[in-house]
């Protein structure tokens, strides 16, 4: 695994990776909260895994003090190996049958309005690990009827009928990130395809033209500003509703360098244009990220199309 991460930060122009160090504006504060560790306490009781913590999200500090956390189904092992996740990579262990129950016991403890369900991808499954999101938005649904159900789903490549039955267990959210630009697919996320994922959102749309979907792109890998421009006009002729935009930080030097930090004044311009494009909601800033302010921004994002 990490063989592979050296590689490919070799090929992203940087054979010998090192840390850029941080701009002001992008250092948090590190947790310290009793929320926080509550709601760590939580997830280790009933084995629950966190893009939070794998993913080594800035905002964990933040929104772990709020008892809003991103909750990781399917284990913590993925079968890909992108050079800029933080996820371990390898051979997964079996799906944990338990899981959709414990799932609903947390968002009943975290008493949570809308809850985000993301997973590792289960390229081993035959179905992509869909089954089992169906499974934990049926729970859910049970337990918690008022609660909404955001999904951040894998691409579910070359799984047939997968993303249909996701669609139809009726998230109220479909999101898949595209994360980077189409140039930066062979480097960046080498096992992933970007014209895949972006027909992906279109068949989400297709299929239930009434479900919000969403897709973000990371910043700061060393794309151009009109890329950018050009992936934003891709979601919009997909009908995603709800773009992010955020810094790429660099979880280790393993993992592809970090090209420049993206100044608030860029994300500012980024935001102005994707709201001028058409999109419902827009989150664009050096600290977005997919979950960050989820329920919030939802509440806006209904707000919006309904026109209230």
């Amino acid at each position: 695994m990490s063989e592979t991460r050296k590689l490919t930060s070799v090929q992203a122009g940087d054979d010998k990776p090192t840390y850029k160090r941080k701009p002001p504006w992008i250092r948090v504060k590190a947790p310290t909260s009793r929320e926080f560790n509550e709601t760590h306490k939580l997830m280790r009781s009933l084995s629950l895994n966190t893009v939070c913590e794998e993913a080594a999200c800035p905002n964990i500090g933040e929104c772990w003090s709020k008892k809003h956390a991103t909750v990781m189904i399917l284990g913590d092992i993925c079968t890909r190996a992108c050079a800029f996740c933080n996820i371990t990579t390898g051979q997964p262990r079996p799906v944990d049958a338990m899981e959709p129950d414990n799932v609903a016991i947390a968002v009943g403890e975290m008493g949570l309005n809308h809850v985000v369900i993301t997973s590792v991808d289960r390229d081993d499954l035959d179905d992509g690990g869909a089954d089992q999101f169906v499974k934990v938005i049926a729970r859910i649904r049970e337990t918690a009827p008022d609660t909404t159900i955001e999904i951040l789903t894998p691409d579910f490549m070359r799984k047939k009928g997968a993303l249909e039955r996701v669609i139809d267990a009726k998230p109220d959210v479909f999101n898949h990130n595209l994360e980077t630009v189409p140039r930066l697919y062979p480097t960046i996320r080498p096992g992933a395809r970007y014209y895949h994922s972006l027909r992906l959102l279109d068949r989400v749309k297709e299929r239930d033209p009434n479900m919000f979907t969403k897709s973000g792109i990371m910043v700061g890998l060393g794309e151009t500003r009109s890329e950018v421009y050009q992936v934003m006009d891709d979601f919009r002729s997909a009908g995603v509703d709800f773009i992010t935009i955020g810094q790429y930080l660099q979880p280790t030097k393993r993992h592809a360098a970090v090209d420049r930090f993206v100044t608030p004044d860029e994300f500012a311009d980024y935001a102005k244009m994707a709201w001028g494009k058409g999109f419902l909601m827009v989150s664009a800033s050096p600290l977005t990220r997919s979950s960050h302010h989820a329920g919030e921004d939802f509440a806006k994002l209904r707000a919006a199309r309904d026109g209230s």
